[in-house]
């Protein structure tokens, strides 16, 4: 397994590597777990050369999020790609990404004004930015997302479509814990009693999942269900609990064909997410 560390080198292997094959990328920003490995190894199903690019992106951190906080282990990370059948870690600086004088940026309108966008203002554009940038330096056939975080997918796809890549999304099913927690880089900074209560979420979607099975159309009975549920069990601060379409994510009234359940909450300092589709009459956890 080879590590490239800057851009013009993983262009050359990148160039070098076309037409002999699919390449597969998958972008992160390390500090992996098994989530990122099934990406990983999705990646490796359906292509034939697979890039995992690390990179912390400090475009996407807003004002008060720490970007050096974030946690980093390269060590470790790349003994677990090795395992997992990466071909290549790309693992640029800052500098070399976002070189002085930088000033273009990608921004999906609509998508990103809700939800994490709604709390996280400029997130999604530095979401947009960074992976535009990947896209046209590593020029992958296959891109390997996770399905946890959704609004995501949906502006990545939308950008990827709306400027042309020809690069297909590949979205992955959420990976979790025994006890339902979501599996993230984040849930490093829970504490004890913090991981503890942090299953509430995905218990709170299981909710969501019955009330609708059961015939609960109203999306403000089902949200407030779920908000009782996150604060009896849980002293989790909730950021949002909202029920949308899958096409622009715009918050509905009624529950009807196929709508997204996401919620972001604190403990503590550190915010989770999770969320679910759900098709009247059946969900996806």
């Amino acid at each position: 397994m080879r590590v490239v560390r800057s851009v013009a080198a993983m262009q050359r292997l990148a160039l070098n590597r076309r037409g002999k094959g699919r390449i597969g990328l998958v972008p992160t920003m390390g500090y992996l777990h098994e989530g990122h490995l099934q990406l990983v190894r999705a990646a490796r199903r359906q292509s034939d050369f697979v890039v995992v690019s690390i990179f912390v992106n400090p475009i996407q951190f807003g004002p008060k999020e720490d970007f050096r906080r974030y946690p980093r282990d390269f060590r470790r990370d790349r003994r677990l790609l090795e395992s997992a059948g990466a071909d290549v870690i790309f693992y640029p600086a800052v500098k070399d990404m976002y070189p002085e004088g930088y000033a273009t940026f990608v921004e999906v309108e609509r998508l990103s004004d809700g939800l994490c966008g709604a709390s996280r203002p400029g997130h999604f554009r530095g979401v947009a930015t960074v992976v535009a940038k990947l896209f046209n330096i590593v020029m992958p056939d296959v891109a390997v997302f996770g399905a946890k975080d959704a609004q995501q997918v949906f502006v990545i796809r939308r950008m990827a479509h709306d400027l042309g890549f020809h690069t297909r999304i590949v979205i992955v099913p959420t990976v979790r814990e025994k006890d339902g927690l979501a599996m993230s880089s984040r849930n490093v900074y829970l504490s004890q009693e913090q991981r503890a209560e942090a299953p509430v979420l995905h218990r709170s979607l299981v909710l969501a999942k019955r009330l609708v099975g059961q015939g609960e159309r109203s999306a403000a009975k089902v949200r407030a269900a779920m908000r009782g549920l996150i604060q009896r069990e849980s002293g989790g601060r909730i950021d949002y609990v909202e029920i949308t379409d899958t096409d622009e994510l715009k918050p509905v009234r009624t529950i009807e064909g196929e709508t997204l359940v996401a919620l972001a909450v604190f403990f503590g300092k550190t915010r989770l997410i999770d969320n679910i589709v759900v098709r009247t009459g059946s969900c996806e956890l």
